[in-house]
């Protein structure tokens, strides 16, 4: 992750009244899939959940997170229902903890 940065999580519900040309018809005609990520933004993954929707998980400054927060009422309301939430990254941390239960285990044999 670069430095000055923080990640968001952003889940994007599919509104399961309309299909999914009803929802992209509302996503290009509010420039969603043209604008967004905002500018500044870096894109670190971009999932699909099938049956909910999709996971977008960005990389931004702090000062930023309006911009993203923004854009998405802007050009993704009506098409989805949303849900932010601040991310890091714990695959390190995982690894260090999976290392350390096999050095505990080795210990105690």
């Amino acid at each position: 992750m670069a430095e000055g940065t923080i990640r968001i999580t952003v889940f994007l519900r599919h509104d399961q009244t309309k299909n999914l040309d009803q929802i992209d018809e509302i996503l290009y005609g509010q420039g969603f899939w043209k604008n967004f990520p905002p500018e500044g933004a870096k894109i670190v993954s971009w999932q699909v959940l099938m049956g909910i929707g999709q996971v977008v998980t960005l990389e931004v400054a702090p000062e930023l997170v309006r911009t993203v927060n923004r854009t998405i009422e802007k050009m993704a309301w009506g098409a989805f229902r949303t849900e932010f939430y601040l991310t890091y990254d714990f695959l390190p941390v995982y690894e260090q903890k999976r290392a350390e239960a096999e050095r505990r285990e080795k210990k105690g044999s």
